[in-house]
């Protein structure tokens, strides 16, 4: 009883004085960190699940780092709130954050050498231990401390605590207490525990079910009652045995409720997590997650703000384009990739409706699986003849009509356009042939649809590499002026490729042999078909935080990059490869019928 009074007089001094003994200097910025740390846990929010949705409002992935939905006090069944409140801190509604008694035992058994600082642990002091761990501690050294059994935590957590209780409601705090806490096999908060454990929502919780969570919070492993069912009966029981003791009015329903077996699922639920999980969309969630890093939310922002994400995705566009892609390249295809991506045109936005990859999302490579961002960047070894477009584009800005006559001769050599391995050409020497006979001339309407190398191999050296590079990158090609793209050709170095293309003055530009970012180039269509207006393909629709209030998502802004004439002239004339030449066959190979 001595230790005890002792105890009280140091305990009643510590929290007056964060470090007795001390220099007062060292006593204010004891304080100060108190003050802040209390603040820190009023003020800040818990890790919860983000989810991502398509534009029909379906799921596509939910991101996270704890498994937490946060609920609001009515929400959250009244017999699990008493559940808590009897098994962890009977006197909750009485004490003003600490429970004196409690806290000089366990300081009292600290002392004697017994080293155990939790007994009489409220549940302020708990939720600041919770939090402290849960919430503010990234770094091991920081999780190992916030759970330290030492009397300096301990007093800092006292401290925090009655702060904590001057600043809410004791409503407020059990509330918030609820939401935190771990619950076992992945679940954090009492939503996610109601979910795992019994496949309901918090609110739906029966006293026999309230009583089981309760008691889990003692030791989420020991007690998990997939691995100790006896243990957790056991324990369910006793927190019904104390509600029976504080709830003497409620005894009759309580004594049926233990009668009750466990109840829980055969097995834990679970939710998925990460783009990984999400199948044929799981690049689209990728790229998703990629552009709102790009935009200032990072990814790890995303796992603990817990955001509605609307997508553009939709469902329907989807399965169409991965339907036509697998008719293209099987997955499990060597060295393949087959990508895609579909973009609305519009002045304002250009919206990604799919995207797809033949190969699948994932780790199993004996699958064919992969998590390179294949559909959105540079990869391959290019697009081919899709280029003429960028070389028609700089003719037609030169002042050349969308009908003007080219020469297609069988065979091509230029010099200073770069040099081709092809048999028998002259050294320094670019060489081109055609695949097949075609008529000369030929309208440049006709060559865009029927694809005659020898035709855009004069149209280049006509209008100049440099020009049609640069039509190319304000079309939408932005990877080629970024900054160390050439590494693929010059290992050194920080050139972008567009630069190196210029400075070599590659011909063969117009033929597409360079590495390609394919959403990139549907976003070239997409340009043409905005009348000239290229916007960032973006996948987002809108975000929304925790509160369903919206959240800023920075994106580049729309730019007119070519006359609305050129790009409707040259639109008008790739309209001939939906009904003619090579574009026509190829959609036509894999049944896509969407504009």
């Amino acid at each position: 009883m001595a230790l005890l009074c002792l105890l009280a007089g140091v305990l009643t001094a510590a929290l007056l004085f964060p470090i007795a003994g001390g220099l007062g200097m060292a006593s204010n910025h004891a304080s100060e960190s108190v003050t802040q740390g209390s603040a820190n846990i009023v003020g800040g929010e818990v890790p919860a699940v983000s989810t991502m949705l398509d534009a029909t409002g379906n799921p596509i992935a939910w991101i996270y780092s704890q498994r937490r939905w946060e609920l609001p006090s009515n929400r959250i069944a009244d017999s699990m709130k008493l559940a808590i409140v009897s098994i962890e801190d009977k006197r909750f509604a009485d004490h003003n954050g600490v429970d004196l008694q409690g806290t000089l035992t366990g300081l009292a058994g600290y002392l004697k050498g017994v080293g155990d600082t939790r007994g009489g642990s409220t549940i302020e002091q708990q939720y600041v231990k919770n939090f402290n761990l849960l919430v503010n501690a990234q770094t091991d050294a920081e999780r190992q401390a916030a759970v330290a059994t030492t009397p300096t935590r301990k007093l800092r957590e006292i401290r925090t605590a009655l702060a904590l209780s001057k600043a809410l409601t004791k409503p407020e705090i059990l509330t918030r207490y609820l939401n935190l806490i771990p619950f076992g096999n992945g679940a954090y908060g009492i939503q996610d525990a109601a979910r795992t454990y019994f496949g309901i929502d918090a609110a739906g919780l029966n006293w026999q079910q309230s009583a089981l969570l309760a008691g889990l919070v003692q030791s989420t492993s020991s007690l998990n009652p997939y691995t100790n069912p006896q243990g957790a009966l056991d324990r369910r029981n006793l927190v019904l045995d104390t509600m029976i003791e504080n709830l003497p009015e409620r005894a009759d329903e309580l004594r049926a409720a233990r009668e009750q077996p466990l109840g829980v699922l055969p097995r834990p639920n679970s939710l998925p997590q990460g783009c990984i999980a999400a199948g044929d969309r799981a690049f689209f969630c990728d790229y998703a997650l990629e552009y709102l890093a790009q935009a200032g939310i990072s990814k790890e922002d995303v796992a603990r703000n817990g955001y509605l994400i609307k997508t553009t995705l939709d469902p329907k566009v989807q399965s169409s384009v991965k339907q036509a892609i697998n008719s293209v390249a099987a997955p499990t295809l060597d060295s393949v990739a087959s990508v895609m991506s579909v973009i609305r045109p519009g002045k304002d936005a250009h919206r990604v409706l799919a995207m797809g990859d033949n190969r699948g999302y994932g780790l199993k490579l004996e699958a064919g699986q992969t998590v390179q961002p294949q559909p959105f960047t540079l990869v391959g070894d290019g697009a081919g003849s899709i280029f003429k477009i960028f070389t028609s584009a700089a003719a037609l800005e030169m002042g050349m009509g969308i009908n003007a006559m080219l020469d297609v001769p069988p065979n091509f050599q230029g010099t200073g356009l770069g040099d081709s391995a092809t048999k028998g050409c002259p050294p320094k020497t670019w060489c081109v042939r055609n695949a097949a006979g075609y008529r000369s001339p030929m309208s440049m309407t006709d060559a865009l649809a029927l694809s005659p190398n020898t035709a855009f191999a004069k149209l280049i050296q006509q209008v100049g590499v440099p020009r049609t590079v640069d039509i190319a990158v304000r079309l939408g090609m932005r990877s080629y002026a970024d900054p160390g793209t050439a590494r693929a050709y010059v290992p050194t170095g920080d050139e972008s490729l567009a630069d190196y293309v210029k400075r070599e003055n590659i011909g063969s530009f117009t033929l597409g042999p360079f590495e390609v970012n394919a959403l990139e180039l549907s976003n070239v269509a997409a340009t043409l078909a905005s009348g000239g207006m290229w916007c960032p393909p973006t996948p987002i629709e809108a975000v929304l935080d925790r509160n369903g209030k919206e959240v800023d998502v920075p994106t580049a802004a729309c730019e007119q990059v070519v006359p609305e004439g050129l790009a409707n002239a040259l639109t008008n004339a790739l309209a001939k490869d939906t009904t003619m030449g090579t574009g026509a066959a190829a959609a036509g190979s894999v049944g896509w019928g969407l504009p």
